[in-house]
Parts: C-alpha cells; sequence; structure tokens
C-alpha cells in the first residue's frame, strides 16, 4: 500500500494533478482520495489499478501476493498484515530479438507476466538471459535463466546494466555499459567475451533495474 501510494503521489506531482482532477477522473469525490493517499481507508486492487489508469500509468498493475502465514493468523488481521501489493509487468515478446545467442536476450510469448515491488519511471518489461555474458567469475553475476526488469525511462549512464540493439543487429545484446578514457563500452560481466566500442549508432532501449530467479 505504501508503494502504491508513493507511486501515485509522485505521478500526481509531476503532472500538477490536483486530488479534485484526479477524483474527477475517477468519478468520485476528493474527500475519497485523500483518504487512501493519506492511509485512512484501503482501496480495493481495482480502484487502485483505476488510479494508475487514470494517471497514464495503464502499463502498470497492482497484483497481491499472499505472504506466508504469520505466527499469530486471525480472521480480522486487516489485508496489509496479510498481503503484499507487487506491480505486474509483462514478460517482452520482441519480434525484433526472437533468436537467442550467447550472452543475448531470449524472448518470450504475449500474456506472460511478472511481479515486481520496483516502482518503473515508464513502460517496464521483463526479459530473460540467455547464455553465459553475464555470468561473471566473481562480483555481479547474472546468469543465464534469469529474468531481468528493464526499464526503458531509466537514464543509462556509465556503470549501468543496459539492453542495446545496433541497427544491423536483429537482437537485442545484455551488456553492462561503462567509461573508460574518453571512450564508451558495452562490456559483458563474463571476461572470457569481448567488450564493444559504443557509438551513437547503438541504441539503449532500457536499463536493467532487476534481477530475479525462480527455484
Amino acid at each position: 500500500m505504501d508503494k502504491w501510494i508513493e507511486l501515485v503521489k509522485a505521478k500526481m506531482s509531476e503532472l500538477k494533478i490536483t486530488q479534485e482532477i484526479l477524483a474527477e477522473r475517477l468519478g468520485m469525490s476528493q474527500g475519497g482520495i485523500g483518504h487512501w493517499l493519506n492511509k485512512r481507508r484501503e482501496p480495493g486492487i481495482e480502484d487502485m489499478n483505476r488510479v494508475l489508469q487514470a494517471l497514464g500509468l495503464g502499463f502498470l498493475e497492482v497484483a497481491l501476493v499472499i505472504r506466508e502465514p504469520q505466527v499469530s493468523s486471525q480472521d480480522d488481521a486487516p489485508l496489509t498484515h496479510k498481503y503484499n501489493p507487487y506491480f505486474r509487468y509483462p514478460i517482452s515478446d520482441w519480434r525484433a530479438p526472437a533468436e537467442a545467442r550467447e550472452g543475448e536476450v531470449a524472448v518470450y510469448g504475449k500474456g506472460l507476466f511478472e511481479l515486481s515491488d520496483y516502482h518503473a519511471r515508464g513502460p517496464a518489461f521483463w526479459l530473460r538471459v540467455a547464455g553465459d555474458a553475464m555470468t561473471a567469475p566473481n562480483g555481479t553475476s547474472i546468469p543465464e535463466g534469469m529474468l531481468i526488469l528493464v526499464d526503458p525511462a531509466v537514464d543509462a549512464a556509465p556503470g549501468k546494466l543496459v539492453i542495446a540493439q545496433w541497427p544491423e543487429s536483429a537482437e537485442a545484446t545484455f551488456r553492462k555499459f561503462i567509461e573508460e578514457g574518453g571512450q564508451r563500452y558495452l562490456v559483458p560481466l563474463n571476461p572470457t567475451y569481448p567488450k564493444t566500442l559504443y557509438t551513437d549508432d547503438c541504441r539503449i532501449i532500457g536499463v536493467v533495474v532487476q534481477a530475479t530467479a525462480k527455484f
């Protein structure tokens, strides 16, 4: 709930939308919006998603994930003690990088989603890593099979992990974006793979903000 409120308030501030304007868009009273944003009342999942839609965040969706049972479980316990709000993002089905190669991105079909508590700045999506180019012998390592969450609206500054695509290639590549001696490179975390000089011809599709694996 706190994450949803934080996101809604930030977006309202960015768009310069007041509670009155938001309430009008939703066909409800300003007081009702105020109760939600000040945690005096809890909106349902449907209402939470309506608010996101009204703020132009239709690419996000609030879902509920059941927490592990607590030591003391009571039927009248508040929902926030039983559930955790998460956003769900689609697993990309891009046509361009449809074939995975070593260290590149494998893309999956429509209608698939994964959950995250990350507040995306743009239309974020998941990709599943294929190959071992981003598997490092030590430090940060993102092996094959991991899902990576990509946010296109995050600034691709040196030091970030990025999804990039060259104009002559139909496939996107997952690399670390670095700067050395005034030059920028796309570098695999696996030292057995070569680094590539970054030029303006290369398109940065988005920044990787989270990686996760299921067991």
